[in-house]
């Protein structure tokens, strides 16, 4: 916000905090006796277990009470962690300008109490109202034993977090009107995943794009995400226009495929130039991890790996790649998936179709530890920290990684990152044989430098492209690729991560001229989840 508005920035939760803060850890009870003597007892015992009904609901009434009052200091005391809860309240009243707050207890569940707040956003002589739905839970102080609101951002408005800030002043940058490729207008009502690439898009091209700033209560984001989040609008500017390489049609499959599927994210891009067609996002927290995501891409890694071992000479796509029951490197012994039978006299390509990870492994000690890494910088582009999409991004890392990682990261696991859109862009690259740096907005508009890699060889591209053919005519990912008319090629992958019960469902493919890639997480093998995302996306056509 201009104008002066100050924001407090909401500080992230490193350690869980003991309970109490602004409460005594004890209390000392002095008694007298009968004979006129005086003595001390110890602390008084500190209340243990879950709390009760009667504290949940007095501890919530009081701290809705304080905050109705506008008194952040108190009711920050009836919170676990009182410094963050008294500066995010005392913005909420001075740096919000929210007012006239009523809060509406719902029925309890457990230790949460759902609440809707409704309060009156007010500004340079201008009002509207605000009204919302969060929930917030009482735990047990560690330390005091009382009853206290577990504290976090999204106890006072639910889309809060971690290094946020809520602030009511003049916008940030002026409202832009984004557009399609075809100049089809995109609202985050119509697009809700594209909610934070809007705001993205706002916050940099804003200025430029020849509109004028409004009055408006918004959410400014840290941390990774930037931009603003716009909660009420008091007064409207005048929206700028900013042109997008994104496809309405093929953002409306994207969006409507990710529903399906908890904590996914797809990207969709044009081969021939580069151009982003969709992304779409759907998660809890909001994160745009298709643009941003960073977790190992299982087995579609095997594209650049396969691409490794052509262009360094080790093996081709009819060459042999057998197809063992377990592949050792470096006193690591490495699977295949349950039930593969193994195949000694594979060729690349069965080996790539059948998405076997022992025939990669089994290579490892004929490339070097910067084979890898090598190939994904100077022929896919990646890994470089140079893409310049439009909106941040990352752009994949393939660190030369020794010991066991070289085996590892050959089959997508080990130190090996990307997102879904540095894989639409792998296989963009293995489709055509030309690395094009992604971009959501035309190069044009602010004329920044591109990222360029040296790309593929055609004899590389061919090989590539007939296997990964077979891999979604007969492979592994037939499934869902199949059914599919046109020039088509896929590469399933499943990631195994520590701490999770089901591995990362990955997923890669082309049809035409549009590129894809999904993944969702603890989504199983690669066609259970984000399989049939991209499939959904590639059916467009853009």
């Amino acid at each position: 916000m201009r104008k002066g508005a100050k924001a407090a920035v909401i500080g992230s939760v490193f350690a869980v905090m003991v309970g109490g803060a602004g409460y005594g850890a004890y209390n000392v009870v002095t008694s007298i006796s009968g004979d006129g003597g005086g003595r001390a007892d110890g602390p008084a015992p500190v209340e243990t277990g879950p709390p009760s009904g009667t504290e949940i609901k007095e501890t919530s009434r009081a701290f809705f009470a304080a905050w109705e009052k506008g008194d952040a200091a108190d009711a920050a005391a009836r919170t676990n962690y009182a410094s963050n809860a008294e500066q995010l309240l005392t913005g909420y009243r001075d740096d919000a300008h929210l007012t006239h707050v009523r809060i509406t207890p719902g029925t309890p569940s457990g230790a949460t109490v759902p609440f809707s707040v409704k309060a009156e956003v007010s500004y340079d002589g201008k009002s509207k109202p605000f009204s919302y739905d969060s929930e917030l839970t009482v735990v047990r102080g560690e330390t005091t034993g009382k009853a206290l609101v577990a504290w976090k951002p999204s106890v006072l408005h639910p889309e809060l977090k971690d290094g946020d800030t809520l602030v009511t002043g003049e916008s940030s940058s002026p409202a832009i009107e984004a557009v399609d490729r075809n100049n089809v207008v995109l609202t985050k009502a119509k697009y809700p995943s594209l909610g934070p690439i809007l705001d993205a898009l706002r916050e940099k091209y804003g200025d430029t794009a020849g509109g004028s700033p409004g009055i408006e209560l918004a959410i400014r984001h840290g941390g990774e995400e930037s931009g603003d989040t716009t909660l009420v609008t008091l007064a409207k500017g005048r929206a700028g226009k900013v042109r997008t390489t994104l496809s309405a049609s093929a953002q409306a499959a994207a969006e409507k495929a990710v529903t399906g599927y908890a904590e996914s994210s797809v990207v969709a891009v044009k081969p021939s130039t580069g151009e982003v067609l969709a992304v779409a996002n759907h998660r809890q927290d909001g994160f745009n991890a298709a643009f941003l995501g960073k977790l190992a891409p299982g087995s579609t890694m095997k594209i650049i790996s396969a691409a490794t071992l052509i262009d360094n000479g080790i093996t081709t796509a009819n060459g042999p790649a057998p197809c063992t029951d377990t592949g050792v490197w470096q006193s690591q012994t490495f699977h295949n998936l349950t039930g593969m039978k193994p195949q000694e006299n594979a060729t690349l390509s069965d080996s790539f179709a059948r998405s076997c990870n022992t025939a990669f492994v089994n290579y490892a000690d004929e490339v070097k530890v910067d084979s890898l890494t090598n190939e994904a910088q100077q022929r896919f582009g990646l890994g470089q920290d140079n893409w310049k999409t439009g909106i941040a991004s990352f752009d994949g890392s393939v660190p030369a990684s020794g010991g066991p990682d070289t085996a590892a990261n050959m089959i997508g696991q080990g130190q090996v990152q990307m997102s879904p859109l540095n894989m639409a862009s792998v296989t963009a690259t293995a489709m055509t044989g030309v690395f094009r740096q992604p971009v959501i907005v035309p190069r044009s508009l602010d004329d920044r430098e591109l990222a360029t890699a040296k790309g593929l060889s055609s004899s590389t591209v061919a090989q590539l492209r007939s296997m990964m053919n077979r891999t979604a005519v007969s492979g592994t990912a037939a499934g869902v690729m199949s059914t599919l008319g046109g020039s088509i090629g896929a590469k399933t992958g499943s990631a195994e991560v520590d701490g999770q019960a089901v591995s990362n469902s990955w997923f890669t493919g082309y049809r035409n001229d549009i590129a894809a890639a999904a993944m969702t997480q603890e989504g199983g093998h690669g066609g259970d989840a984000a399989g049939p995302i991209v499939a959904a996306v590639l059916r467009t056509g853009g």
